[in-house]
């Protein structure tokens, strides 16, 4: 039963339990989202993604310091290049062999979307990542997840939550021995036209790794944005100018597209503008959203009902620039969004040096990429064929990038209070600025204590936790009535970080073990005197029963080991486990001991007698000293029933003290038809006298001395 961890409590090393977060790529940066954890010898990989703004092998997150193989889970946020790009390459180049989730949502359009990056990279083949085929396969190792649905793998509890950004976008909320962590991927907790906002919650995590993409930035409304959008796109066509609007094929695509459509529906004199949608995906990506509508907000669900939002009335899909009449003033949309290649960067260098035209950024633009650049509004860019081309048409930068804002995060924190902060995702300055603002938020609360980390790529995050270890009593044991102090004893079963405690019996029906019976038998050579070795094993046992059903002589001793006496033999049965091992181990030790030494052994006068009404009794005699203090060695007398080995006569007994022999003088006397008693008898030790005396009446058909 797990309990909630409390974090970064002091304790001995040895005693540590520490989780480990390593960034392999969004560490203070934006692009191949890559986040490594490890606890209690178990690894999960979030995200895979390749950084927009490098190509090839530079594009990969470090994964050469990690071994795929020991990575038991990788989880896939959303279907953004820098979020899933490098999957293919991982699962189909690399030694992973653990299992990968991902929502439906997001596998269907991983397929589409990974294929076209394929097509259009401008890359020779010899450095791309990855073929379509290597896509075509990797697509039977990934499984799916649904919302709220909880799964295991190998100890790891883990579901997921909506988180708006992208449709089919995932927060997943893992659990490794009670500790739970949410990472957050992209999310936004801002609902727009087609998209829920991310969900808070109800679980509170120990750790959240959380993206940082906008710093301390606030985003303007979305009414106002919205606003800003359309004004823009409507002042380009009415100087007869071409509007081109970089997106990713599907994300912030279809947010755009539901806006344009709306408002050309409002303002008729723009009819006769074309809007396309150029995309080579143009046609499967809207088949994806318009399958998965019950994944997206209330408004959409409502309207399918009516009409599907998402057959537009004022927009063209264009596969490619063949099917592209460039006359007039028109508005395309194309991808890829950050226009490192593909069609959107053919109509970028098309267009670039009329003034009339303009381009509109919607999106986050990471480093590197021209998108990027022409933001700072260079005088020149740059074509893919190195030609140098005057920038003239209009930029302008509306963000319709669906992360969070300092607003959104600050709020999302505080509803969770999370003892630790991980800052992903977010260029270092912004990221910086986010963990300022945070720290001076909770600096002077003292009932909220937070820590917030901002690690580069490589560098790792590592954090204490402890618990208590609580073991839950299941089967036959859970049904006895608990009395406090009592001692609860069972078998001990950890099963991942659950332990149960369960008698034997119990195994089979709440664990998958098999259950054995080892029966040991051990023969051990014994040519000594038995009633020796019978009194011996009296003083190692105290509880030794004499079996009387049995044709030979048997002893039980420890209520677990079975004794033998067969001629010249002893043979030892036992049900085989550590502490009946022990036992018998023991048993054999007196048992071989009694072979080799005869002779009496220390300790007290022992007279046992079994009387008719099968009732064991002891009876102790003590020396009386005078004078100083003599230690003796002792044989010893034992009574038996079955049978007659010594006739009943005077017994001479021989007793050593000091190593000196001195006879001991006893005498015998019937007393009735079937006993004797034993009157008194005396010894010499040195120079002093010892005198002993019992009176025992021994009631017996027979006795052996």
């Amino acid at each position: 039963m797990a309990t909630k961890r409390k974090a970064d409590v002091p304790v001995p090393a040895e005693e540590s339990d520490q989780l480990l977060i390593r960034p392999l790529g969004a560490g203070q940066e934006v692009g191949r989202s890559c986040i490594i954890l490890e606890f209690k010898g178990r690894k999960i990989m979030l995200d895979c993604g390749i950084h927009p703004g490098l190509e090839g092998m530079d594009a990969l997150p470090y994964i050469d310091l990690i071994d795929p193989a020991e990575i038991d889970l990788l989880l896939i946020s959303h279907f953004h290049l820098d979020h899933c790009g490098a999957l293919p390459w991982f699962l189909q180049k690399t030694s992973f062999k653990g299992r990968t989730f991902m929502t439906h949502a997001t596998k269907a359009i991983y397929r589409w979307l990974l294929s076209d990056y394929v097509k259009v990279s401008n890359i020779s083949a010899d450095d791309m990542l990855y073929t379509e085929t290597d896509l075509e396969e990797s697509m039977d190792k990934i499984e799916t997840i649904n919302f709220h649905e909880v799964k295991e793998v190998a100890g790891i509890k883990f579901w997921c939550y909506h988180a708006g950004h992208v449709l089919g976008a995932a927060m997943f909320m893992i659990e490794i021995a009670g500790v739970k962590l949410l990472y957050t991927g992209d999310f936004s907790r801002q609902e727009d036209r087609h998209l829920m906002a991310a969900e808070i919650p109800s679980v509170k995590p120990d750790i959240l790794i959380t993206e940082s993409t906008y710093g301390t930035h606030i985003h303007e409304k979305r009414e106002e944005r919205e606003a800003r959008f359309c004004n823009t796109v409507h002042d380009i066509v009415n100087r007869e100018g071409r509007c081109l609007i970089p997106v990713f094929a599907l994300g912030r695509a279809q947010e755009l597209l539901l806006i344009l459509d709306e408002y050309w529906q409002n303002h008729p004199e723009l009819h006769d503008i074309p809007i396309y949608y150029a995309s080579s995906l143009a046609k499967k990506c809207m088949a994806v959203y318009q399958t998965y509508v019950n994944a997206m907000n209330d408004k959409i669900r409502k309207a399918i009902n009516i009409n599907n939002p998402f057959v537009f009335k004022h927009i063209s899909n264009l596969k490619s620039m063949d099917h592209f009449d460039d006359i007039g003033p028109s508005v395309v949309m194309a991808s890829p969004g950050m226009m490192q290649s593909g069609l959107s960067r053919e109509l970028f260098e098309s267009w670039c040096t009329d003034k009339r035209n303009g381009v509109i950024i919607a999106g986050y633009c990471v480093e590197g990429t021209l998108a990027k650049h022409i933001m700072s509004e260079p005088e020149e860019i740059t074509t893919m064929s190195g030609q140098k081309l005057q920038l003239k048409m209009s930029v302008d930068y509306i963000s319709f990038s669906a992360h969070t804002d300092y607003q959104q995060t600050s709020e999302f924190i505080r509803a969770l209070k999370p003892p630790h902060v991980i800052l992903v995702h977010g260029e270092q300055n912004e990221m910086a600025r986010l963990k300022a603002a945070l720290i001076r938020e909770y600096e002077d609360n003292d009932e909220v204590h937070i820590e917030v980390h901002n690690p580069r790529n490589t560098e790792a995050v590592t954090l204490n936790f402890r618990g208590e270890k609580l073991a839950k009593v299941m089967g036959s044991l859970a049904d006895k009535k608990c009395i406090q102090g009592q001692r609860v004893s069972g078998i001990l079963v950890k099963r991942n970080f659950s332990y149960h405690i369960l008698t034997p019996s119990d195994l089979s029906n709440y664990t998958d073990l098999a259950m054995s019976t080892v029966k040991q038998t051990q023969a051990v050579p014994f040519t000594g005197p038995f009633p020796l070795l019978h009194n011996q094993l009296c003083y190692l046992a105290g509880n030794v029963e004499e079996v009387e059903a049995a044709e030979k002589t048997t002893l039980r001793i420890f209520n677990s080991i079975t004794l033998v006496h067969d001629g010249n033999m002893v043979l030892l049965e036992w049900v085989s486990n550590p502490l009946n091992d022990m036992y018998a181990d023991a048993v054999t030790t007196v048992v071989l001991e009694v072979q080799s030494n005869p002779k009496a052994q220390k300790g007290k006068y022992i007279f046992l007698v079994k009387n008719r009404r099968n009732k064991i009794f002891s009876n102790r005699q003590h020396l009386h000293e005078k004078g100083s203090t003599c230690w003796f060695y002792y044989t010893y007398i034992k009574i038996w029933l079955k049978k007659a080995e010594v006739p009943l006569s005077q017994p001479s007994i021989a007793i050593s003290a000091r190593e000196q022999k001195r006879p001991f003088w006893s005498y015998c006397s019937k007393s009735g038809k079937d006993g004797f008693a034993l009157y008194s008898g005396w010894m010499t030790v040195g120079s002093r006298t010892q005198n002993w005396g019992v009176g025992i009446l021994l009631n017996a058909q027979s006795v052996a001395i």
